[in-house]
């Protein structure tokens, strides 16, 4: 198409400067292709961010993403990336009263650690050897799976067959996960442990028929080869930063402030109208790579609306004098919040609390999960901070669909956290309150994201932290060779919602840019670099 006067001419266009736009930029920019990346907000970075958000305090949080699980090495390392993970000593821990007694279930510490925490609770070592059995076999198919992620996607009898067990491709991708889960547990709380992988963002029963849950599960357990969840050393935000950094040293230009409107294509080249402070501008591409939602990129194209979306959480961040003491004297807290502390997250629970909202009810019982980030990972608090023994928590609850905060988004999210918090205080020896700290102007540290939230700071549909539904890890008929491809032969999908995407995994950032360049090197380069200084670069 021709492009208008005064327009600047790119290789590549990337609207949205989220993680997997960042990770696009970068791998394009060095391999020699001149790259403009467009970001709507003041910052890059999109939910894998790092800030401070009490006043006057000095704790940088992982905001909205907080563990790093479906990142390939392959990315960190070809990019060059300055940044670095650590394991969590402790899986998980999860509380629970029985006999009148206040007791629970430590995950981790050791294998003989572990496999006493279960026959203490369960009475003998049955739980804990299909703990091993179930997970053994889950850990198989994320050894075969995860390197298949930065590839083109394999068919569905391809990827069958790389998994090469029947009865594991049965449980995952054939059977509602609750199948498997019943199968293979007998413990009411054992079997809500195993379940809440499948229900993280997915708002499911275990027995769903759509099986949305057995691909929340599935990405869950696959990521690094091995399903362990790191914490990102430095916080999130260390991560985009650091990709960042790369794509600027690799000579992609990142606008922030840029606001795109819509994107014109004719199919060989596009334009991408954009907004700033000062009026609106034109950039030309070879390709647009979208780091953004169906919903938005349809909005971008004219293209009809996708099916809408829902998120189904609440994320609440913490900042504490002290970690709480535990009604079960038995586990130190430094443990207990290092790993995942689950709560009201038995098997029955949960599926009466997802029952209830489905009702159009908030759960009587709001299930949650909370970890501890700063025992892991000091670096995010500062020195007086860290030396007063503060801690922060993260807090990310289950079974809470938009749907519910339509009404008074306010006063809901008040009275979800205030019930989510009760959950919490019947297992602690002390109110929660009671250890939160207070900011510049004594507000106590906390903040509570519901998912109408998300939707109106970070532009997720819904508040969906996967921009839709999970798709299984292969092709179908429309998901192209990458799993990124559009209607648009030369615009692409490079966000959560592309085939592979949910997750800080930078998985469809990766993809876009091998589609992109896969098909420049089956065709000569048609468009120059843009010339001038960098600055000169935008209208």
């Amino acid at each position: 198409m021709p492009a208008h006067e005064g327009t600047r001419t790119y290789d590549a266009v990337i609207v949205g400067g989220g993680h997997n736009g960042l990770v696009a930029a970068a791998y394009l920019a060095r391999a020699g292709r001149s790259v403009l990346l467009l970001e709507r907000l003041g910052h890059t970075g999109g939910a894998a961010v790092s800030s401070r958000p009490f006043a006057g305090v000095d704790a940088r949080l992982s905001r909205y993403s907080y563990l790093v699980s479906l990142l390939p090495d392959k990315i960190v390392r070809e990019l060059g990336l300055d940044f670095r993970v650590r394991g969590r000593t402790i899986s998980s821990y999860t509380p629970v009263e029985r006999g009148g007694r206040a007791t629970g279930l430590l995950v981790g510490g050791g294998e003989e650690r572990t496999r006493r925490a279960f026959a203490e609770l369960t009475g003998d070592d049955r739980e804990f050897t299909a703990w091993q059995r179930f997970y053994g076999m889950t850990g198989e198919v994320a050894r075969r799976i995860f390197p298949t992620l930065t590839e083109p996607l394999p068919t569905r009898a391809a990827l069958r067959a790389r998994v090469g067990d029947e009865e594991a491709w049965r449980a995952l991708f054939e059977e509602p996960i609750g199948v498997a889960v019943e199968e293979n547990f007998r413990d009411d709380l054992v079997r809500g442990v195993v379940l809440t992988d499948a229900l993280i963002g997915t708002f499911a029963d275990a027995h769903d028929p759509s099986l949305a849950q057995n691909r929340c599960f599935l990405y869950h357990v696959i990521g690094g080869g091995t399903g362990a969840w790191d914490v990102p050393v430095g916080g999130m935000g260390a991560l985009t930063d650091a990709l960042a950094d790369a794509a600027r040293a690799a000579g992609a230009e990142i606008a922030t402030g840029h606001e795109a409107l819509r994107i014109d294509t004719d199919g060989r080249t596009a334009e991408v109208i954009y907004r700033t402070t000062d009026g609106e501008g034109v950039a030309a591409a070879r390709h647009v790579l979208v780091n953004a939602s169906p919903r938005e990129l349809a909005a971008l194209t004219g293209d009809p609306a996708p099916e809408p979306a829902e998120g189904a959480q609440l994320k609440v961040n913490m900042l504490l004098k002290r970690l709480p003491r535990l009604k079960d004297s038995s586990v130190d807290p430094r443990e207990a919040f290092a790993g995942t502390f689950h709560i009201a997250e038995g098997y029955q629970q949960l599926a009466t609390a997802h029952a209830q909202a489905a009702a159009g009810e908030l759960p009587a019982a709001p299930p949650s999960e909370i970890y501890c980030h700063s025992l892991t990972d000091p670096t995010i608090l500062g020195p007086d901070l860290a030396a007063r023994g503060y801690q922060t928590l993260t807090l990310f609850g289950l079974h809470t669909p938009a749907r519910l905060f339509a009404h008074d988004n306010d006063a809901v999210r008040e009275e979800l956290l205030k019930s989510t918090l009760a959950q919490l205080d019947a297992h602690l020896a002390e109110p929660l309150t009671d250890c939160l700290a207070t900011d510049a102007d004594g507000r106590p540290c906390i903040e509570a994201k519901t998912p109408l939230d998300l939707d109106r700071d970070l532009g997720l549909p819904g508040g969906n932290i996967f921009h839709r539904p999970l798709s299984w890890p292969y092709g179908e008929e429309d998901t192209g060779r990458w799993g990124v491809e559009t209607r648009h032969a030369n615009v692409l999908l490079c966000g959560a919602g592309a085939v592979r995407g949910g997750g800080v995994s930078g998985v469809p950032g990766h993809n876009a840019a091998m589609a992109v360049l896969g098909e420049w090197r089956r065709a000569p380069k048609i468009l120059t670099s843009p010339g001038g200084r960098p600055e000169d670069r935008l209208s």
